[in-house]
């Protein structure tokens, strides 16, 4: 059913019905905006992740190993 759902003509479909309903003096601005909230988005994963993995790392190294128990 969705074997070809984005083709190039209903990506310009798309972007036509974008433009109507955003007009092309807000786009720029839009545009703008998505990104900076990209950016954000991204900076704040990227520090999510360097906060746990020297958590995680710490765990894994100092964590004591404990033999395992004799079969009786």
């Amino acid at each position: 059913m969705l074997r070809n759902g984005l083709e190039p003509w209903h990506l310009l479909i798309v972007a036509i019905v974008v433009i109507v309903m955003f007009g092309s003096k807000k786009l720029p601005d839009t545009a703008r905006a998505l990104g900076k909230s990209m950016r954000i988005l991204k900076s704040e994963t990227k520090a999510m992740k360097d906060d746990d993995a020297p958590a995680y790392a710490a765990e894994t190294v100092t964590a004591p190993v404990e033999p395992p128990a004799p079969a009786h």
